[in-house]
């Protein structure tokens, strides 16, 4: 019953995506604009939204849905100081590393497409009791098989990661960047290279879009794996949709287990 179509892919950094004039034309014939918020697309999408000028999207209650204000939201700075690096005043908008987040904004889109074409309200209902049922069972099985990930030390490129590491128990006891979105100077990478001596960790989390030189050289160091994952769906080839979004993610991060 919808037409969707996808602003970004997943092999971009959602921090740096540009206003086209191809986002602004596809916007201008939308009824709903769907983001995950918590200004994580602060840099591009309200451009997108004030040059499309189209009234279905100018209220936020109907025609903007975001999805992390029906999250409970982590790392909230303690205060908003642009010195700081790239925070994000409401908190870390990164929701979609944890699959609960997901079934949580699955039932409120659902609830909003309801709402906006009532005429379909029972079938976009009955889609998400399905969905919701088949989702579920998933996540108990990704859980089951995580098991053995609980409790290990992690070492992150950028914090992206508060909530897979708050789902299956992981402790990270270090991030490569000194700041969000500030690069690490060498003295910093010399501290955190000191930490791990005293605090080993297993793997190195890093996202497919990012680069990866800095865990490179901590890598190599220390002898930490790197785990590159999807992040997203479409991070990578084996991340088609939400389901293989966690299958690759659980697989990747117990193949760093393996001695």
């Amino acid at each position: 019953k919808v037409s969707v179509y996808t602003a970004t892919t997943g092999r971009q950094d959602p921090h740096q995506i540009q206003a086209r004039p191809s986002l602004i034309a596809k916007a201008r014939g939308a009824d709903l604009a769907v983001c995950t918020g918590a200004e994580l697309e602060i840099g591009w999408l309200p451009a997108v939204l004030e040059q499309a000028s189209n009234p279905r999207l100018s209220d936020p209650e109907t025609g903007q849905f975001e999805a992390a204000r029906f999250i409970q939201l982590r790392e909230k700075p303690a205060k908003l100081d642009r010195s700081e690096g790239d925070i994000h005043a409401e908190g870390n908008p990164h929701i979609q590393t944890d699959p609960r987040n997901v079934l949580t904004v699955a039932l409120a889109l659902s609830q909003r497409l309801a709402k906006l074409d009532k005429a379909n309200a029972a079938y976009y209902m009955a889609r998400h009791s399905q969905f919701s049922t088949r989702f579920s069972a998933a996540i108990a099985k990704w859980e089951a098989d995580a098991a053995p990930l609980r409790g290990q030390k992690v070492v992150v490129l950028h914090k992206s990661w508060i909530y897979l590491e708050e789902w299956l128990g992981l402790k990270r006891v270090a991030a490569l960047e000194p700041k969000p979105g500030v690069p690490a100077s060498s003295g910093y990478i010399a501290e955190v290279l000191s930490q791990l001596q005293s605090q080993p960790a297993r793997m190195i989390l890093q996202a497919a879009f990012e680069d990866g030189k800095s865990a490179e050289f901590v890598s190599e160091r220390t002898k930490t794996p790197i785990v590159v994952l999807p992040f997203t769906v479409g991070g990578n080839e084996q991340a088609k949709d939400l389901f293989s979004l966690y299958d690759d993610t659980i697989r990747r991060l117990k193949e760093a287990m393996k001695p």
